[in-house]
């Protein structure tokens, strides 16, 4: 019968300093992403007022 042979596998242990490189940039990220939020929900009010007026 064949033993089945688990590998260790070894995680590398954190960069010191990635952990807070990788919030800086997730913290811009949610930046970004709530800028363009706002951005679009502007360009669509913008839309919808150019659609209005030319009906008229």
């Amino acid at each position: 019968m064949k033993k089945d042979n688990q590998k260790q596998t070894n995680k590398p242990s954190p960069v010191e300093g990635s952990l807070e490189v990788l919030q800086a940039e997730n913290e811009r990220l949610r930046m970004e992403n709530a800028f363009l939020k706002k951005l679009n929900a502007l360009v669509q009010k913008k839309e919808a007022l150019q659609r209005k007026t030319k009906r008229k």
